[in-house]
This record gives C-alpha cells, structure tokens and sequence, in this order.
C-alpha cells in the first residue's frame, strides 16, 4: 500500500502543476489580446491628435505609425466609417 501511495502523489502534483502552467498561459493569450487592442486604439486616437482625421485602415496605421501584428496570432476587424470618428476595432486570437 505504502508503495503505491508515492507514484499517485507524484502524478497528482504532476497534474497540479500542468494545470497551472496552463491556466498562466490562457491569462496570458487574453492579457495580450487586451494590449493589443489598446495599442490600436492608441495608434488611431495619436493619428487623430496628429492629423485631425482617423486612419482609414490598418495599413496607415502600418506605414506612418510602425504599428506591427502578428498576423499569424491574431486577425484584427477594422472597420472606420468616418474620418472623425473612432474606428470600430476587434482583435481576435487565431486558432494554433
């Protein structure tokens, strides 16, 4: 009896500490997401105080403020109806 208790604690604390990497991981993905989507934000809201106008697409962005996405991580909706008034913008993490 002795014998089988250490190996199940040993797989026990094994499987503790792979859930917890994997729930830093998980808060870690949405953290980022969430900074990526204020950098936007930031960006468009610095081109506005720039140049009076939002950027038309993310592509402006791109070019005149070194904005850079990973494109393979995340695929990014921006949709701006008018020159003043804020984009509407929605990141959204890719599938690995």
């Amino acid at each position: 009896m002795r014998g089988l208790l250490l190996p199940v604690i040993a797989v026990a604390a094994l499987l503790c500490f792979a859930t917890a990497v994997d729930s830093l991981d998980s808060g870690r993905s949405e953290e980022d997401l969430r900074q990526l989507e204020e950098t936007l934000r930031r960006s468009c809201v610095a081109c506005y105080a720039a140049e009076g106008v939002y950027p038309p697409d993310l592509d402006y962005l791109k070019e005149r403020y070194g904005l850079q996405i990973d494109e393979e991580r995340y695929t990014v909706k921006y949709f701006a109806f008018a020159e003043n008034l804020m984009p509407d913008i929605t990141v959204l993490e890719n599938e690995p």
